[in-house]
């Protein structure tokens, strides 16, 4: 199985689900890697404030921080190369990084990736209602 860690900002806590606003793509990423883990696939999930030492001791992390800074967060590293910057992966991304069953993540509302195509449910673009 390919080892996903997730490498992101500073943060209140440690997914980001707290306060008053809560940001969406948080929440999402929370849900899809539950999701995962109770398909028995763990994702290391650090950030900035929570786990320093995680950035410092992982070189590739540490030298694309040096290089681009905290701004470049979050960095998602499979297998120990990088494999996206700056975003979180969308669900279709993470069943294919971490080649897994698509089962395995399910519909998650909010997955742009997921949304866009949905449509509007109509064959062949004749809509009836």
């Amino acid at each position: 199985m390919k080892k996903m860690q997730i490498f992101e900002p500073a943060m209140c806590c440690s997914t980001g689900l707290c306060g008053v606003s809560v940001d969406p793509e948080l929440l999402r990423i929370s849900t899809v890697l539950n999701t995962l883990k109770n398909h028995g696939v763990h994702v290391g999930r650090f950030n900035l404030t929570n786990a320093p030492r995680e950035f410092v001791s992982n070189k590739t992390v540490n030298d694309f921080v040096r290089e681009k800074g905290a701004d470049g967060l979050p960095v998602i590293i499979v297998d120990g190369k990088i494999a996206i910057t700056g975003r979180y992966p969308s669900n279709e991304e993470f069943i294919k990084l971490l080649d897994v069953p698509g089962h395995f993540i399910g519909k998650i509302a909010g997955d742009a990736e997921s949304e866009k195509s949905k449509g509007c449910g109509c064959s062949g673009g004749d809509c009836c209602c």
